[in-house]
């Protein structure tokens, strides 16, 4: 056993003069020879030998790009890493798989990541750059019977230096005891493992696969690497050249914002609309904007972020939760969706929302907001649009206060514009025997001391700004019982005996009159009024 299989590494190195892998032509005579006369009464061992496996479960068909009756995803399939598309974080020039593939090594590994971002065409890709055959599974279809005869088509081959790479897309449906199935042929290099999955591998994938294979993250094509796969799409002869279609920034940004970056989805959505495509005088076929919206099945509004009418619908939905109605809040968010717009967006909204027009009159809100937020992320799109929806609605039935909103904003226009105070002595930190010499910590009271666990008389801002205040809560919701407390507290300040008063009680007064005379600009008339 090799040494490297603890790491589960199966790298394989095939010279490019080794007569056995010169056209594979004696090979796959003599394999497909032997395979038959082991077959179960099928030909799919003698096929398996095609250069993308056998049988139903084929995934990727390796002449689709001849055949003009396959999709345009599959006609444009990328053949080699030059054609491909994304992951550059993977396949960039001297990227660690992008050099192993070039010398023709492999290993296996899971391959995850989101619809359409291009897992099985790596594989494929894979399968070609290192001489191996692909067999293909598909564990939406295939049982513990397709996986032994794949396996028994790979010790075939290897009979003859030919080695098999074990393509299993959506491996997370396979169960435990059908992911066990692959760990001998794994462990010993009958098969080079690759799986796919769009779910979270520790969950979903059983440990002992794991630690024998690497997991590389695959991301959504950005909006760059989109706009490559559109004008591949338009300039190959593959693709759609021979239309000779045209459209404007606003179907391009459609078309990438509808994909949500998926490959596969764009061109699927670019083929149906080139059927639809309106013929110019000059040959040229167009495809309008309103042609994207009815391909989609949907209204589009706009698909650039920064456009008016996007941002229309987004402040439609803020106001009508700012300004209590349900219904209209639902309305506004419905539409939202429907033009394609981001659900989580929204709850980024309902979150602002929750500490800028709610605030502490409603201390629940921004919990609900970020329940609804943590739903959409863990349980998926249709129950996290109920969970933000439930969410508007709480929110726009919610008493309104912006009080602790201005109040932040109140306090950093003092922080930045203001000196930077010092510190009161009494309220620093005495960690060393000179700092307690110098009187830090000296008189400092411990509200836990005090029967209502509440020092009187105390100030704990800068003496320059004793008396300034931010916070002044609304009588609406919860602020009405932090308002009486509040009130109280200052009650307890007012009776007071002077022993315990850190300032006498003209002080604040002196200072905020201070500084309204060097800082006009920071106050406004409920300061004044709230002085004199």
């Amino acid at each position: 056993m090799d040494s490297r299989q603890g790491s589960l590494f199966v790298d394989w190195e095939f010279s490019d003069n080794s007569s056995e892998l010169n056209n594979n032509d004696e090979a796959q005579e003599v394999v497909s020879a032997s395979s038959a006369s082991t077959s179960t009464g099928t030909s799919s061992a003698s096929a398996g030998f095609a250069s993308t496996g056998a049988g139903v479960n084929n995934l990727v068909d390796d002449r689709a790009d001849e055949d003009p009756f396959a999709p345009l995803a599959a006609r444009l399939r990328p053949r080699n890493l030059q054609e491909y598309i994304g992951q550059s974080h993977l396949l960039g020039p001297g990227k660690p798989l992008r050099q192993a593939l070039e010398r023709g090594q492999c290993y296996s590994m899971i391959l995850w990541g989101p619809p359409g971002v291009g897992k099985t065409t790596l594989a494929f890709i894979i399968a070609k750059s290192t001489n191996a055959k692909l067999e293909q599974i598909s564990a939406v279809a295939s049982g513990i019977k397709d996986i032994r005869e794949a396996i028994e088509r790979a010790k075939e081959r290897r009979r003859h230096n030919v080695r098999t790479i074990l393509f299993v897309d959506e491996v997370h449906r396979f169960n435990k005891a059908q992911q066990d199935a692959f760990l001998p042929y794994i462990e010993n290099g009958t098969v080079i493992f690759i799986g796919a999955t769009t779910e979270n591998p520790s969950f979903q994938v059983n440990s002992a696969l794991l630690s024998r294979a690497r997991v590389y993250v695959l991301k959504k094509l950005n909006n760059e690497e989109l706009d490559q796969l559109i004008d591949c799409a338009l300039t190959s002869p593959r693709g759609l050249a021979s239309l000779n279609l045209t459209f404007d920034d606003r179907v391009r940004a459609a078309l990438k914002e509808l994909s949500d970056g998926d490959a596969r989805h764009l061109l699927t959505t670019l083929e149906m609309l080139s059927d639809d495509a309106a013929p110019l005088p000059d040959g040229r076929k167009v495809i309008t904007f309103a042609m994207v919206g009815a391909v989609a099945g949907r209204r589009l509004i706009s698909y650039d972020k920064g456009g008016d009418a996007y941002y229309d619908l987004i402040s439609a939905f803020h106001k009508s939760v700012r300004g209590s109605d349900p219904d209209a809040a639902l309305y506004w968010y419905a539409r939202i969706l429907e033009a394609g717009g981001e659900p989580l967006y929204v709850a980024r909204r309902l979150l602002a929302i929750a500490t800028e027009d709610i605030g502490l009159a409603d201390p629940q809100a921004m919990q609900i907001g970020l329940n609804a937020w943590d739903i959409f992320t863990r349980v998926g799109e249709t129950e996290g649009q109920r969970a933000i929806a439930q969410a508007a609605v709480y929110m726009a039935l919610a008493p309104k206060s912006n009080h602790l909103y201005t109040a932040f904003g109140k306090a950093r226009s003092d922080a930045s514009k203001l000196p930077s105070f010092e510190v009161p002595l009494y309220i620093r930190n005495a960690p060393t025997k000179l700092m307690e010499e110098l009187g830090y910590h000296n008189g400092y009271r411990y509200a836990h001391d005090y029967p209502l666990g509440y020092a009187p008389g105390e100030c704990f801002l800068p003496e320059e700004l004793h008396g300034r205040s931010y916070y002044q809560p609304s009588n609406r919701g919860f602020e009405d019982y932090l308002l009486k407390r509040m009130q109280y507290l200052k009650q307890l300040d007012a009776i007071a005996p002077a022993s315990e008063q850190r300032y006498d009680a003209e002080h604040a007064k002196r200072m905020q009159e201070q500084l309204q005379r060097y800082n006009p600009d920071l106050f406004d008339e409920s300061d004044t009024n709230s002085h004199h």
